[in-house]
């Protein structure tokens, strides 16, 4: 039970910055290409009450984390956007679903640029006399720092995923030319069910795993 507890206490904040910022950077550049629908819903805030959706924020991380699964998983309330008000629909469209993945890799690496700052803390607590005290202050911010790479990764990567819903789907509907747009849009409805078959077969575990260990080795090779 501590050793739960502990695991939820390091990854809970990272999750939860990661999903909301990434939800925020979708409604941000929606609302700085025309569309202030986010905004006038009061979804352009850091506070997370206002992004945060119970099954996806709370129950998916924690079932996660609880069951030592291998990876961690969470998303927040989508922030609405209406394509319609944006200055050129079709092409903006790709800048506001690309907000998001590209909100996680800047995440990610502003977490490596924090973990590398604190090496210089790490060798002078292990310098000093009686270093336990402060290691055991700076160990759980840096396991947090280290999560946070993990898991803006993993939110950066999937969601890049070329399929409707997600935001890698949305990205290629805006730069396909018709009607191979329309034809792949329409898939959206049946999007997040094409994706639980592909995550239950373990086949898209080859499409995202590649690019997952690239960008982790790359990000942590930094430091």
């Amino acid at each position: 039970m501590e050793e739960t507890i502990r695991q939820i206490a390091v990854w809970a904040l990272p999750v939860l910055f990661a999903i909301v910022l990434h939800e925020v950077a979708h409604g941000w550049v929606a609302y700085r290409l025309g569309d202030n629908t986010a905004a006038r819903m009061g979804r352009l805030t850091l506070n997370p009450i206002a992004h945060i959706d119970l099954f996806g924020s709370i129950l998916i991380p924690l079932l996660l984390i609880i069951s030592n699964s291998p990876f961690l998983f969470g998303y927040a309330k989508p922030v609405p956007v209406n394509f319609h008000n944006l200055h050129n629909p079709k092409r903006d469209m790709i800048w506001v679903a690309a907000a998001g993945p590209v909100m996680n890799l800047l995440l990610a690496l502003g977490a490596i640029i924090f973990l590398k700052s604190m090496v210089p803390l790490f060798s002078a607590a292990s310098a000093a006399g009686q270093p336990s005290l402060m290691l055991d202050f700076i160990a759980p911010i840096a396991l947090m720092a280290r999560n946070a790479v993990i898991i803006n990764v993993v939110l950066a990567v999937f969601n890049a995923v070329p399929l409707p819903p997600l935001d890698g789907g949305r990205v290629l509907v805006g730069l396909l030319p018709e009607p191979h747009s329309s034809t792949l849009a329409r898939i959206e409805p049946f999007g997040f069910l094409i994706l639980f078959v592909l995550l239950m077969t373990h086949a898209l575990d080859k499409v995202i795993g590649p690019p997952m260990g690239f960008l982790l080795n790359l990000y942590f090779g930094l430091l």
